[in-house]
């Protein structure tokens, strides 16, 4: 019996030392995954609200220091550190008339937080799938935009990530 339990921490300790950690850069990086959208409609009228539009990216970081809690948020000292934007950036850019494309960054979207991802604080790698929003409101005189994103990230040490670029989508808009 001993010989068994002995042979199986063994292979045990053997398999541990099996597990490879990923060797990510402590500045996270991102990936483009995808975008989707889905139109919020009044149930009483049948009329739309607004589009609202999710962006989903993949990313990595090697020491997972990525989001910020609701406390934080709520407290200016950690806000100014982040200065212009929260811990990750959305930038619209919409199509004109004349094919040239004009990048702005939405009042609701100045400042993008994404919540503690490793709520146990310790130091290590993470990888995931994030998935970022914004909304477009539908109005009396809104027409349909086309609009493509870029999207960033930032940890709690303030390393950028690289910039992606999703795909156009439709949206409601003004000229």
């Amino acid at each position: 019996m001993k010989l068994k339990v002995s042979l199986f921490l063994m292979f045990a300790v053997a398999l541990t030392g099996c597990v490879d950690i990923p060797d990510f850069d402590d500045a996270p990086k991102i990936y483009y995954n995808g975008v989707d959208q889905f139109t919020e409609v009044n149930d009483s009228t049948g009329r739309k609200i607004r589009e609202k539009v999710i962006i989903t990216i993949d990313f990595e970081d090697g020491d997972g220091d990525l989001g910020a809690s609701d406390l934080e948020r709520s407290d200016s000292s950690f806000i100014r550190k982040y200065g212009t934007w929260g811990n990750y950036e959305l930038i619209t850019a919409r199509k004109g008339a004349g094919g040239q494309w004009t990048e702005s960054v939405l009042a609701e979207d100045q400042f993008k937080w994404m919540p503690i991802l490793k709520p146990d604080g310790k130091p290590g790698p993470l990888k995931g799938k994030l998935d970022l929003n914004t909304s477009f409101l539908y109005g009396n005189s809104t027409i349909p935009i086309t609009v493509k994103f870029k999207v960033r990230i930032r940890d709690r040490n303030l390393h950028v990530s690289n910039q992606i670029e999703t795909d156009t989508l439709q949206v409601p808009g003004y000229r």
